[in-house]
């Protein structure tokens, strides 16, 4: 049994916390939060250990999640790493680029697993869609949230758009091309809204929308694929598919439309499938995966790599929104 502690006691560090005492393959040993009116709350609601350091907690265990806010991830994970401890890190990886380029070599030296926590490649739609996820060449996102000041610390890009860009990354087996954006600060000194459009070597073309000061949730992205259309809800976990093919082709069940494309491309089904989405805690999951990849020596499914490719297309937006900004 793995024995593992976790960094942060905040909104999701308890969920973390929740989850870890749901799951028989780790040893709780407890947590660390330097806010000792939360820490006492916290030990006391979910009957965990609070430690007095973060280096006590990362001697007493195996595996170290991190789930501090940004700006402290490389410290806690740094040292982690450099006392060989496997090292579960919430996303984004860390603040800067270079950051995350050092932590990508301590964690090579310390020869430890590391998983980077971008929850919505667990989401149980993402995985029920993933199946048909071929070849897309447009995708368009929207994730919008409304006005949370916990997020303000960091631009939107980093807090919600990089959800977006790590599915995107994982589905496009491209290189980046182009990328431009734009952006607006409403509410805080950095941006509360805005949009990319990634241009890939192989055609496809991703747009994204972010923003933080909306009057509902939405969490949708849309795959524009040859014959395919994928709708993937993340809010709601909902999954729509809608196939386009030959009207001889059998076994489909009834058509939603019948299109006549004339002599050459003949009669067409449209077919709309809903794919069970089965019911899943994500983030229950993720911490499972990575005990997984420890116990089984196989590579965790988001890696360092996978937390610094997200990290660097996020600064490459955030650099375009301040040309853009600078230009005005």
């Amino acid at each position: 049994m793995l024995k593992i502690g976790v960094l942060g006691a905040g909104h999701l560090g308890k969920i973390h916390i929740r989850c870890l005492k749901e799951i028989p393959e780790y040893e709780l040993v407890g947590f660390f939060d330097p806010n000792e009116e939360i820490a006492a709350m916290v030990a006391q609601e979910f009957q965990v250990q609070h430690f007095s350091s973060f280096t006590d907690l990362i001697d007493a265990v195996d595996v170290v999640d991190i789930v501090t806010p940004t700006v402290s991830h490389f410290e806690c994970a740094s040292h982690s790493l450099k006392r060989y401890k496997h090292v579960f890190i919430e996303k984004p990886i860390v603040t800067t680029l270079e950051e995350a380029r050092q932590l990508i070599d301590i964690a090579g030296e310390a020869n430890v697993k590391v998983q980077v926590g971008h929850v919505e490649r667990f989401n149980p739609a993402f995985i029920a869609a993933e199946p048909y996820l071929t070849r897309p060449m447009f995708i368009e996102s929207h994730r919008l949230a409304q006005f949370n000041p916990r997020g303000t610390d960091v631009p939107v890009i980093l807090d919600l758009m990089i959800h977006d860009i790590d599915i995107v990354l994982s589905v496009v087996k491209a290189n980046i091309r182009k990328i431009s954006a734009s952006g607006v600060s409403v509410v805080s000194d950095t941006p509360d809204i805005a949009n990319a459009r990634i241009e890939f070597d192989n055609g496809c073309v991703a747009n994204l929308t972010a923003s933080r000061i909306s009057l509902k949730n939405m969490r949708k992205t849309r795959f524009f694929q040859k014959d395919t259309y994928i709708a993937i809800d993340f809010y709601s976990k909902e999954v729509e598919v809608v196939r386009i093919e030959h009207a001889e082709a059998a076994g489909k069940g009834p058509a939603l439309l019948t299109i006549d494309l004339g002599k050459e491309k003949g009669v067409k089904n449209i077919f709309l499938g809903k794919p069970e989405v089965k019911p899943l805690n994500a983030i229950k999951a993720e911490l499972e995966s990575f005990q997984s990849a420890i116990v089984n020596n196989t590579t965790p499914p988001v890696t360092i790599n996978d937390g610094y490719s997200a990290l660097e297309v996020a600064h490459r937006i955030m650099e375009k929104i301040n040309q853009s900004t600078l230009s005005v």
